[in-house]
């Protein structure tokens, strides 16, 4: 029997069960994966907590890494023994083995390990829309970052110097700073200590960001506006503080701004653009442009104590489960 995470109600934690469960053999246009490794991600958390829906009971995870087991008829694109990493629907990751859609999976280069690509794939495609698909960035332009020290603030910081932008990025503590600066992060603000919008403002010389990415949403909304230079643009590509209240009158008040709130699935349901950014994500990791950083392993049946770690913010960089 194969064993997953699975939760029968919305809630905390401790609503996540470890169950066993029949997995069977893929149909028509699927193949089974027996995960070598497991994404956690905050997205997660709003399964569980009810902020995204899910038909109940559900499976959790939308991100891991493995095998190739088995193929059902009319699959051409993998075979058995193959190496396949993904990110996306539908639900059931946090898993031993499942049974997934060919759509679904990208073929993993040897020269990546499976925790690493368990860390990277969601965090790395991320990154990568929102450097290479979001707004024309150009060398010399200078960007903030809330959460720098999380794992998509590390690979968007890296990719970032790539490219030649300046990077701003927030943590809540020294640790985390050093962590940011570590990966190429070229100004930290403390925002526990420091107002992040008059520091911004300091070190562009007054004028402000042209982009700020922002993952946390309604306890930084008011600082990533005030942040900005005139018609920035305002990334709200999470809300691990909850939703933002926008009022489109605070847009004109800050500087005829912009914002957006994308979301990865829109930017890689087209084959052809999923193609071009993981191969230019997986390029750079496997030249070591970009290094990826696993800094917290969990057992897939520690599931909730996962959790309340990524949600107390006591994680930094990536965590995977390790199977």
């Amino acid at each position: 029997m194969a064993h997953a995470v699975r939760f029968h109600e919305t809630g905390g934690p401790d609503v996540l069960r470890w169950e066993a469960v029949e997995v069977g053999d893929p149909g028509p246009g699927e193949v089974r994966v027996r995960h070598h490794a497991v994404g956690l991600n905050f997205a997660d958390t709003y399964f569980r907590t009810g902020l995204y829906p899910a038909p109940l009971p559900s499976g959790l995870g939308v991100e891991g890494a493995g095998v190739v087991e088995a193929v059902g008829a009319g699959v051409t694109e993998f075979a058995e023994g193959d190496r396949v990493t993904y990110t996306g629907s539908p639900l059931g990751a946090y898993s031993t083995e499942r049974v997934m859609p060919v759509g679904s999976l990208l073929k993993l280069p040897d020269a990546i390990g499976f925790e690493t690509a368990a860390a990277m794939t969601m965090r790395g495609l991320t990154s990568a829309y929102l450097l290479r698909r979001i707004h024309p960035l150009r060398a010399g332009d200078a960007v903030l970052l809330h959460a720098a020290a999380g794992g998509v603030g590390l690979i968007l910081t890296q990719w970032a110097k790539l490219l030649g932008i300046t990077v701003i990025g927030t943590v809540s503590t020294e640790e985390k700073a050093a962590v940011a600066r570590s990966h190429g992060c070229d100004h930290v603000i403390h925002y526990r200590r420091e107002n992040v919008a008059e520091r911004v403002r300091e070190l562009t010389g007054g004028e402000g960001v042209a982009v700020v990415f922002d993952s946390v949403g309604k306890d930084t909304v008011e600082g990533s506006m005030a942040s900005l230079r005139r018609r920035g643009l305002l990334v709200c590509f999470g809300t691990s503080s909850g939703v933002p209240p926008l009022d489109a009158m605070q847009l004109v008040l800050h500087g005829s701004l912009f914002v957006t709130r994308p979301a990865l699935a829109d930017y890689i349901a087209e084959p052809a653009e999923r193609a071009a950014l993981s191969q230019e994500l997986f390029g750079h990791v496997a030249a070591g442009r970009i290094k990826i950083q696993v800094n917290q392993r969990f057992a897939l049946d520690e599931a909730a104590r996962a959790h309340r770690a990524l949600e107390a913010g006591r994680t930094t960089g990536s965590s995977v489960f390790a199977l």
